[in-house]
């Protein structure tokens, strides 16, 4: 649901790879030891091979107020993970009649632009062109008030369009927002009892549903960000989400549901493979996802400070997720970690090392910044010792220091290089770098 200020890569490789029947366990138990100690990391991360875990790791906290520590039963929000749910309840609503792909939406929803263009099947692959709401700047201003559906209908409606129905695709929680509406009108049912009927009974999760406020007596994680300590983050209203992004669960069950979808065992051969068609770098709640030379499908999600990720690789029989309420890190990193160990790759512990700054030190790095490169400009400023980066109409993000005139922001993999003298800052991020003016 969240955005990101900078683009994450994905995991991307290319060689070749093999399967080992051994994890050595204790080596990613000391990885993940280093990022709790290094507070870079809280969360779980399950994999499973042939339906069987064969590695899963919590560290962490699920209240920090309360001092709860977190474990392998902790839920998490899975942000837009609950895409890939919402995407195989259409499709079984497909396969008994109650819908049609190419019908279109204007019969639900007569006041959204174009929406006698737009078809179910431009909702799931995210070509509708239905303006995405979480892209507003005064999004987070309502986002943690209750929202009936004429409100969110409205909300949308109002965004208008971004391009014309299928003429490309563009990322929009909109789409999937607008479809948990259909699914409940077609089943006359609400979207957390479709998730159990056709779901998590049938695949038996234990510990996945749809979300509400977060009840930390019932093993709910709380969500946290990082500047200088972690600090609790607001909880956006499920209300709002829906099936977009408002699932609760955990890394196993997360295993669990991917060997079922891809087993077999919730839709047909058929439909899996309409999920699986990929056009413009989407499919139907699914991405694809490289790791050297394997191609897996799974999906990313993001809500408040929770992030999570769940793939599956045919070669291996292999599911992988992980579920996350705080990280300063970028998870990426986490993910190829654990797929090394699976797959046999050499990876390493990370090690970190911090460069000591005062408040006064960071005076000199104030400002905005703008680029003739991209259309972005960058507003420094600090908070006490920590300096602060926040990119046009994106949220702030704390930078860690790591040597003179040099910063980094994990979670993104991106580096800030200052050179007070010129007044300009190199940004790096995936091999890429811009340079920033200070204005």
């Amino acid at each position: 649901m969240t955005r990101k200020f900078l683009t994450t890569i994905l995991i991307g490789i290319l060689t070749q790879i093999g399967f080992t029947q051994s994890i050595d366990k204790t080596k990613l138990d000391n990885y993940f030891n280093v990022l709790e100690t290094n507070n870079k990391f809280m969360g779980s991360v399950a994999v499973s091979k042939d339906g069987v875990i064969i590695y899963s790791k919590t560290i962490g906290f699920s209240d920090i107020e309360n001092n709860v520590r977190a474990d392998e039963n902790s839920k998490f929000r899975i942000g837009s993970v609950s895409k890939t749910f919402t995407s195989v309840l259409v499709l079984k609503a497909v396969e008994e009649n109650r819908l049609d792909l190419n019908q279109t939406i204007y019969k639900y929803f007569p006041t959204i632009k174009n929406a006698d263009k737009i078809t179910i099947k431009l909702l799931l692959n995210h070509r509708s062109g239905i303006h995405n709401f979480t892209n507003d700047k005064d999004y987070l201003t309502w986002n943690k008030q209750p929202k009936k559906e004429k409100e969110m209908v409205e909300i949308i409606s109002e965004s208008g369009s971004d391009f014309q129905p299928d003429s490309k695709a563009e990322y929009s929680n909109s789409n999937f927002v607008l479809l948990t509406y259909i699914l409940e009108k077609t089943y006359n049912k609400s979207y957390a009892d479709l998730l159990q009927e056709y779901i998590i009974k049938p695949v038996g999760l234990q510990n996945t549903y749809f979300g509400g406020k977060i009840v930390s007596s019932k093993n709910e994680c709380k969500s946290y960000s990082f500047s200088g300590g972690w600090q609790l983050e607001p909880e956006t209203d499920i209300s709002i989400p829906l099936g977009a992004g408002g699932i609760i669960s955990t890394p196993s069950d997360l295993t669990k549901f991917s060997n079922a979808l891809f087993g077999g065992k919730l839709i047909k051969t058929e439909s899996l493979e309409i999920m699986k068609s990929i056009k413009d770098n989407y499919g139907i709640g699914l991405f694809q996802i490289p790791f050297y030379d394997k191609i897996g499908y799974g999906h990313t999600g993001g809500i408040d400070g929770f992030s999570s990720v769940f793939s599956y690789f045919a070669d291996g029989n292999i599911s992988y997720a992980l579920t996350s309420n705080g990280t300063s890190y970028n998870n990426n990193n986490i993910s190829i970690a654990v797929l090394s160990a699976v797959y046999d790759k050499p990876y390493d512990i990370p090690e970190f090392s911090t460069y000591e700054v005062s408040s006064e030190d960071l005076d000199k790095y104030l400002g905005v910044y703008s680029s003739k490169e991209i259309a972005l400009k960058i507003t420094v400023t600090k908070d006490n010792n920590t300096l602060i980066a926040q990119g046009t109409g994106q949220s702030a993000l704390p930078l860690e220091a790591i040597a003179k005139d040099i910063f980094k922001f994990d979670q993104a993999g991106a580096v800030f290089e200052f050179n007070p003298t010129d007044k300009t800052i190199i940004l790096k991020q995936g091999g890429v770098q811009n340079k920033f003016t200070k204005e």
